[in-house]
């Protein structure tokens, strides 16, 4: 089967949540991956991957998302989707050319609106499926604006014909074309041996917006050493060291760790709990992340602080409940929803594409290169 899988290129979660099907999907079938910014620099490490462009947050001066920034620079390519401009005969292009049986999408909005134009089957495969077609608990208010999110989610992306979302936490759905699985584990997470280390991992989504110097002063108090990934340097200064954005020395960071300060990313939370390690997350001002705060804290494997609000004194709180966190966290280590999302995917696609058989792995190895087949050269990334 040829399979075009399009992921969305902010941030760094969409990557790895792709990075754990890729494998097996790429010894299967005949795949082509669509990615920008973020996501494919971190696909291109290991597969073959094309630049599209992407959308994503902006920020203001002081470093925080800005609504108004957001809006004004994502108009332009959101205009292009509706209307079919030239980053949409790109992506058109491209996917044409290689003439899929199936689009999957993380997220991505470009390959939604193709495989709808070309009335090619697709599945979305995200976390964001969750909270517009999964039973939730939250505030009236969160309600509201669940509400209002999954209008524009439904008006961005269309109405796929399979979904499968994924998640760190329980939920349910009562429409049929809607599979959950847990949050899905890449193979280096899983081949990783927890054990229990001194240094506090701390990563920072675009860091050089949210790695502030009063962070970094927080930091430095701390009596145990500190691996900050994410921050806009490297080196070391007293009790912390920088560290550059890489994928196995984070993960082996990570399996050693005595406890994760992260914002609330649903896939680093599920692969921070898979190896058992407690959770202080910094959600970003955006549902999906608060809801994600809020469950780590429901599951009692860690606290969960107000974007801009932590202080030493809440750190040195969390550091003393490690072994609270991490006795509950236990039942949690090693919940893995690749299997079933694996499962899931080739289901799908054998109901929308025709009966077959589940296709048996090629006989070369794994793919393993870097680089991409072909870069987006049409304007810039939003």
């Amino acid at each position: 089967m040829r399979i075009a899988y399009g992921v969305h290129g902010y941030g760094r979660g969409h990557a790895m949540r792709s990075l754990a099907v890729l494998p097996t999907l790429f010894q299967r079938h005949d795949v082509l991956v669509l990615a920008g910014s973020d996501a494919y620099d971190a696909i291109s490490e290991r597969f073959p991957v094309t630049r599209i462009p992407t959308i994503g947050y902006h920020h203001n001066r002081h470093g925080r998302v800005s609504a108004y920034l957001t809006i004004k620079k994502t108009l332009p390519t959101l205009a292009d989707v509706a209307l079919g401009g030239s980053s949409t005969d790109f992506v058109q292009n491209l996917v044409s050319r290689f003439n899929p049986d199936l689009i999957i999408s993380d997220s991505e909005l470009f390959t939604h609106r193709v495989a709808r134009k070309l009335g090619i089957p697709r599945i979305t495969f995200d976390h964001y499926a969750l909270l517009v077609y999964c039973s939730l608990e939250m505030s009236w208010v969160d309600h509201l604006k669940r509400w209002a999110s999954g209008r524009v989610y439904k008006l961005l992306y269309g109405k796929p014909e399979r979904i499968i979302a994924s998640g760190f936490f329980p939920a349910t759905s009562k429409n049929p074309l809607v599979r959950v699985v847990g949050a899905v584990i890449r193979d280096e997470v899983r081949q990783a041996t927890p054990r229990d280390g001194e240094h506090l991992l701390v990563y920072v989504n675009k860091g050089q917006h949210f790695y502030t110097q009063y962070l970094d002063n927080l930091l430095q108090v701390l009596e145990i050493p500190v691996y900050v990934y994410g921050a806009p340097k490297t080196g070391e200064q007293r009790n912390v060291c920088y560290k550059p954005l890489a994928n196995q020395p984070f993960i082996d960071d990570l399996a050693s760790c005595r406890a994760l300060v992260s914002t609330a990313g649903n896939q680093l939370c599920g692969e921070a709990l898979y190896l058992g390690k407690p959770i202080l997350v910094t959600p970003m001002d955006c549902l999906e992340q608060r809801l994600n705060a809020k469950q780590i804290e429901k599951l009692g494997a860690g606290m969960s602080v107000s974007e801009g609000r932590l202080t030493k004194e809440m750190l040195s709180r969390f550091l003393e409940r490690v072994e609270e966190f991490k006795a509950n966290a236990k039942p949690l280590a090693s919940v893995d929803g690749a299997a079933d999302a694996l499962e899931a995917l080739e289901q799908y696609a054998r109901d929308l594409t025709g009966p077959g058989p589940i296709p048996q792995a090629k006989s070369e190895p794994d793919v393993q290169v870097s680089g991409n087949a072909q870069v987006w050269r049409h304007g810039h990334e939003s």
